[in-house]
């Protein structure tokens, strides 16, 4: 899936003799899905990554319709893509009272990955999430895992240690956004200032969401 980074650029020589340089194109592209048609690609990859996980005994949501949210016209969903290929999807959010953690934050609110390559493609949301918090004034950003079982008992366990070994930190479970229980993921956030030669970044700054959940 991933490309080594080059960082080769086109020199251009003007008239006076000096050279400018064409900042190479980033690999990959955050952006919010804007049209009918790439919020039913999303569906469509959530639906293969629930139909993934189920086919390995892993937990899907049982109480909320989570193809539905991503088509839903209020909804403000953002994509990972490289080369025109939706690569994860989800719902940033301005969250000022998550009902879980202190203070406001950026939740990711559904995220789903492509089915088999999910490693990778976490990495890449994580690099992310934490420079976008940091550049809408955020200090952390939160998640949530499905968490059927206790934190301790496998596949889940191996997920979180994934997790934990690219930045993030596990605050226990409980109820979840949607309803299910959740383990609870916080990253903080990291200005990054050369990840735009990886991953560009076109997504709105999230509005805040009404403080009215208790979810603790």
């Amino acid at each position: 899936m991933t490309r080594p980074i080059t960082p080769t650029a086109s020199e251009d020589r003007s008239a006076t003799g000096t050279f400018t340089q064409t900042p190479p194109a980033a690999i990959y592209e955050m952006r919010m899905l804007s049209t009918a048609a790439e919020r039913e690609e999303a569906a469509a990859l959530i639906q293969d990554r629930q139909r993934w996980l189920t086919l390995r005994g892993l937990p899907v949501p049982t109480r909320a319709d989570i193809p539905a949210q991503f088509r839903e016209a209020q909804a403000m969903p953002a994509g990972l893509f490289e080369d025109g290929r939706l690569l994860a999807c989800m719902i940033p959010e301005h969250d000022p009272d998550l009902g879980w953690g202190h203070g406001p934050c950026l939740f990711l609110h559904s995220v789903h990955t492509l089915p088999g390559q999910s490693d990778d493609i976490t990495r890449l949301i994580t690099l992310w999430a934490s420079d976008f918090a940091a550049r809408v004034d955020l200090p952390v950003v939160r998640a949530e895992t499905l968490a059927r079982h206790a934190l301790e008992v496998e596949p889940l366990a191996a997920v979180l240690r994934r997790l934990i070994e690219t930045g993030w930190d596990v605050h226990g479970s409980g109820p979840g956004r949607d309803g299910d229980r959740a383990a609870r993921l916080e990253l903080p956030a990291e200005p990054r200032p050369g990840l735009s030669t990886l991953i560009s970044c076109q997504v709105h700054a999230p509005h805040p969401a009404p403080s009215d959940r208790s979810n603790a």
